[in-house]
């Protein structure tokens, strides 16, 4: 009866996870064998797993990644210039606190997607708030919010996101609007907040796509500043998957 007024009160106080494990530990005859002391330790533990795993779940729903990418997984093996020691720095989230950028250029294929989207999970493992998309449908969510009245609130959220990716910049240039948009994120983030951005372009392209000298200045000014840069080299890996054999 004690035990199960104890359980009723963890769901009631939604300790979910202490609550299951204790329901465990009713069930385990040798359970007697462990003192108090271990027997709180195991229910405790459990709980800061349990409510570790909803904050990640609700932080990559949020974050909605393009790709289900994950640091240890990426190919190292190709030569594509990738560093393994980078990307493991990278992984560790210390330029998310610093608020610096990341900046990724490398031809279609060669995985910045995918690198963009695993660094994007770390960020969230280590429990950060992320926000992925790709640059054209940033514009045109952009200019919907505009007409809607909404646009004010959408730069609120996204220069409160402590890692904005943005995937896919530079295969338009940049009307007189957008690059106004552009600015308008950037100048909220700058020196506050990391952002992370690929482009198949080389990083000495990037200041015409934005087409116009000044606007051009002021966007790379506040990107290239602090940005950990990464050129990925090679033929597209997506070639080099031979289909299962039949």
């Amino acid at each position: 009866m004690m035990a199960q007024q104890t359980l009723d009160h963890l769901y009631e106080l939604r300790l979910t996870g202490m609550a299951e494990a204790l329901e465990e530990q009713m069930r385990m005859s040798d359970i007697g064998s462990l003192d108090f002391e271990e027997r709180f330790a195991l229910l405790l533990e459990r709980e800061v797993t349990v409510r570790d795993d909803r904050r990640l779940t609700r932080l990559l729903r949020t974050a909605k990644l393009s790709l289900q990418a994950a640091v240890e997984d990426i190919d190292f093996r190709a030569p594509r210039g990738l560093e393994r020691s980078v990307v493991l720095r990278l992984a560790g989230c210390q330029w998310i606190h610093e608020t610096d950028n990341v900046l990724i250029s490398g031809a279609t294929g060669t995985g910045k997607s995918y690198l963009a989207c695993a660094l994007g999970h770390s960020a969230c493992r280590h429990g950060l708030t992320v926000r992925y998309y790709r640059f054209s449908r940033l514009l045109g969510e952009l200019a919907l919010a505009r007409a809607d009245g909404s646009y004010a609130r959408f730069l609120a959220r996204l220069a409160k996101t402590q890692l904005l990716v943005l995937d896919d910049f530079g295969l338009a240039p940049l009307t007189d609007t957008e690059r106004r948009d552009l600015l308008e994120i950037l100048e909220d983030r700058y020196a506050k907040r990391a952002t992370l951005i690929t482009s198949q372009l080389p990083f000495d392209h990037w200041h015409a796509v934005v087409s116009d000298a000044t606007f051009a200045d002021a966007i790379l000014d506040r990107l290239v500043h602090n940005a950990h840069k990464i050129t990925l080299k090679g033929g597209s890996m997506r070639r080099k998957k031979k289909p299962a054999a039949s």
